[in-house]
């Protein structure tokens, strides 16, 4: 059975402090477990040679990095359990573990030691494509946004998966949900060629595909937005003020290829607040 735990990715680093605060703060509006994870790589020393001759081994240094984060999460998050793990390997490797078990697993945009790189690096599209919950990636400073999650939708079955996920974030935050989509060319133009048919089709069973999770969610505002042109400028554009932006990690249309594409990877580089990455098989039950 799933453990319904939110788990945070923390190194030191400026962007991974950030990442605990939101962890924390979706923590408490989900009413969710917290678990503080730090990855050790195993080829790093003990006991590192410093001029200084500090004598303080890197456990010692890792675990009161667990201890400073975990203080500060039960400071940010009064009421929610908070657990912390000190786990050794390769660091996709683990967290990908962690993923699997989890609600949802948060990470900073960039960090330290074996969070460097990530999400231009190997490291962080791995989570994205693979992981086995949603991931959110958290920019530094920590975004404030208006009160609207962003979802990304084509009419695909991921894309409800997405939405599953935005709608209860919404509800979580008594915010509401725009649901964006984005036509590559205009409706009525002729399809060029190789590309088939105008998804004006998938366009107009977008209302009838919304009329399930508003029945499910009746005091969340759901807005339908449909723009011409790329997704990546259009989701950037929304999460200028957006307090989180969702995506799948596959779709149909402007949004083929998520992730492992150019448009999930232009939004996770772009992007002005936190972004969630929804895995296609959603969550395990």
């Amino acid at each position: 059975m799933m453990n319904r735990t939110i788990v945070v990715g923390i190194d030191g680093s400026q962007a991974a402090r950030s990442a605990l605060v939101w962890a924390a703060g979706d923590a408490v509006r989900r009413r969710l477990p917290l678990r503080i994870v730090h990855v050790r790589v195993p080829w790093l020393a003990e006991h590192p040679l410093t001029a200084s001759g500090d004598q303080e081994t890197l456990t010692e240094r890792v675990q009161g990095l667990l201890a400073g984060a975990a203080e500060r999460a039960r400071a940010l998050a009064p009421g929610v359990q908070v657990s912390t793990a000190l786990v050794t390997g390769a660091v996709m490797e683990r967290l990908k573990t962690e993923s699997e078990t989890a609600d949802t697993l948060v990470i900073g945009s960039r960090g330290l030691g074996g969070f460097a790189g990530l999400v231009i690096g190997s490291v962080g599209l791995g989570l994205a494509g693979h992981a086995g919950c949603p991931l959110v990636v958290v920019r530094r400073p920590l975004h404030e946004g208006n009160g609207e999650i962003v979802v990304g939708h084509d009419g695909s079955s991921h894309a409800d998966l997405a939405l599953e996920y935005a709608m209860e974030q919404a509800a979580a935050r008594r915010a509401r949900v725009r649901v964006l989509h984005a036509r590559r060319y205009p409706v009525r133009a002729p399809h060029p060629a190789g590309y088939g048919p105008s998804p004006a089709g998938e366009v107009a069973e977008l209302g009838p595909r919304l009329t399930p999770w508003r029945e499910k969610y009746p005091d969340t505002e759901v807005i339908e937005s449909i723009v011409d042109g790329h997704p990546v400028p259009a989701l950037v554009q929304a999460s200028k003020g957006a307090d989180l932006v969702v995506v799948g990690t596959r779709g149909l249309g402007g949004f083929t290829g998520m992730v492992l594409g150019s448009v999930s990877h232009g939004v996770l580089h772009r992007a002005r607040c936190p972004v969630a990455v929804v895995p296609a098989l959603g969550r395990r039950a």
